[in-house]
């Protein structure tokens, strides 16, 4: 019976080409504006670091003055550098890694090579092993390298393309910050995105160029600063000169937990070294300590921006219009064909036979205006992307969109459908007949 209910339908749009065609247009363009939309919305909200979220966590702890003006409840994102090397030393996750960014000098070690700006991101050993971070050549260094200060860069594989060609630098010198590091990896493109790790420069910001040990970064000059920073006090240069100050928080800290235990077990330590730093007077306030996942912490810093969210909703709006729309041209088409549905109801089609034929009908205009909205959500994406704005990059298509798209035409148009075939099931055969 369906096949029969398609062969009229696919009649019948011939018949009216132009209706058909200013239907399947109409849900074409509500499909474009809504589906452009919803993948940027469901590429800035994704998991990035799919098969490993699950086991990051992103520890905070409150060393702020008990009576710091504006202060919210929620303790500040990054830790003092005591708390970051405390918490790095505490050695109860598998895995951890303290971290911070900014630019620095960097040549390579020959006469007249030229000097220039690259960022960096100051880590741990463990980062890479944690976020799983793909190598092209060489390796990570060691925490024995941590611990020694060793001078060695991991360079991103854009960096190395620039300096060396992109042949295999491992072992080869650079100069950075006056101080000479020997490469010992280079990465392959890396960047997740939301780059839920350091979020300050923006959740969409690109990944550094190089990445040195974290206390061997301490050692180098310091006229290139530390990262963002956040104090309180009246000092005005706390921590311009001196990342140790205990009224600035500027470092990044992350740890691996595998399982619920070692996730309990390390809230516990949280609020018992809290509760430490209390009785010592270094915390005026009493323990407030948090320890997020990935995607939960994703959550509390409201990673995707509310222009997006907003825009969603006027694309929904945008398809909604289209579907009202959409139910006048087939409200016009079904009436047009009166005289055909009474000759059908006088034959002996029931009322539910006609209500199923013209919701295959709006059926198809909604496969065909969701195959026409593809290449404008397309075209949607190709604008976001050309937008001066940090999550233009994430606006790309992904593959498990078209299905949604495809499913949100058929039941746009089957939900337009529905009145307009309530009507055309209605039609009084008699009165039909008796006008032909």
């Amino acid at each position: 019976m369906f096949g029969y209910y398609l062969d009229l339908a696919l009649r019948s749009l011939k018949r009216t080409p132009i209706l058909a065609g200013l239907m399947m247009l109409a849900i074409a363009l509500g499909i474009g504006a809504s589906v452009t939309m919803l993948a940027v919305l469901h590429n800035l909200s994704g998991n990035p670091l799919p098969g490993r979220s699950d086991v990051l966590f992103h520890p905070q702890v409150d060393p702020r003055p008990a009576d710091l003006p504006g202060a919210t409840e929620e303790p500040l994102d990054d830790l003092t550098y005591v708390d970051a090397v405390n918490l790095y030393q505490l050695g109860i996750a598998p895995r951890r890694a303290v971290m911070s960014s900014n630019w620095l000098p960097v040549r390579k070690d020959a006469p007249d090579s030229p000097l220039a700006m690259f960022t960096d991101r100051a880590t741990t050993a463990d980062f890479f092993a944690m976020f799983g971070v793909p190598f092209l050549y060489g390796s990570a260094w060691s925490a024995q390298d941590d611990a020694n200060h060793a001078q060695l860069v991991v360079l991103s594989r854009a960096m190395n393309q620039k300096l060396f060609g992109g042949e295999n630098s491992v072992g080869k010198i650079l100069v950075i910050a006056t101080k000479t590091f020997r490469v010992a990896g280079v990465i392959d493109d890396w960047n997740p995105q939301p780059r839920f790790y350091d979020i300050n420069d923006g959740p969409f910001a690109d990944a550094e160029q190089m990445y040195l040990p974290f206390f061997t970064w301490l050692d180098l000059p310091q006229d290139y600063g530390y990262g963002p920073m956040r104090c309180w006090g009246n000092d005005p240069n706390a921590g311009t000169h001196d990342p140790k100050a205990k009224q600035c928080t500027w470092a990044q800290f992350w740890v691996q937990l595998d399982t619920p235990a070692q996730v309990a077990d390390y809230r516990a330590a949280l609020t018992q070294y809290s509760a430490q730093q209390h009785q010592l007077g270094r915390y005026q306030r009493e323990p407030n300590v948090r320890l997020h996942s990935l995607l939960d912490w994703l959550d509390v810093k409201h990673v995707i921006p509310v222009t997006v969210r907003m825009q969603t909703w006027i694309a929904f709006g945008v398809l909604l219009i289209c579907m009202v729309n959409t139910v006048g041209l087939m409200v016009a088409k079904f009436l047009r064909k009166s005289g055909e549905i009474g000759v059908r109801r006088a034959l002996g089609a029931s009322r539910r036979a006609v209500f199923l034929q013209c919701l295959v009908e709006a059926g198809v205009v909604g496969v065909a205006g969701g195959l026409l909205g593809l290449p404008l959500a397309w075209l949607g994406l190709w604008m976001v992307r050309q937008q001066p704005v940090s999550f233009a990059a994430s606006a790309h298509f992904d593959p498990s969109m078209l299905g949604i798209a495809l499913a949100l035409a058929v039941l746009s148009a089957l939900a337009a459908g529905v009145w307009p075939a309530l009507r055309a099931s209605r039609v009084a055969p008699a009165l039909q007949v008796k006008s032909l």
